[in-house]
């Protein structure tokens, strides 16, 4: 059986909701923390939203990942063209690919 937390709180200018402190910290929310908000016919329900880091890749890693993804003789003829028009040698590109012949 799961406990629930029940606690009262206003609206402040500009739609400010401070969520009490015992719900902040059982969920870890801290100032800065993102959250969701979904509208439902029983209310809103804010929960703890995930933002994740996304990472850009240099010309390089882009290389690489062609040149180390070749099934085929084909694929790799491809991958060295690519990476040729990313401005790169392909010899300079550390992979495992395959190699032309």
């Amino acid at each position: 059986m799961s406990i629930s937390i029940t606690e009262t709180t206003k609206i402040g200018k500009r739609g400010t909701v401070v969520i009490p402190a015992d719900l902040r910290r059982k969920y870890g929310l801290q100032e800065g923390a993102l959250i969701i908000a979904e509208a439902y016919p029983e209310g809103i329900l804010l929960r703890p939203a995930v933002a994740l880091p996304v990472e850009v890749y240099t010309p390089e890693r882009k290389a690489e990942f062609l040149l180390n993804n070749c099934v085929t003789s084909e694929d790799y003829t491809w991958a060295v063209r690519e990476v040729r028009k990313l401005g790169l040698d392909p010899a300079d590109i550390p992979h495992e690919g395959l190699q032309d012949s």
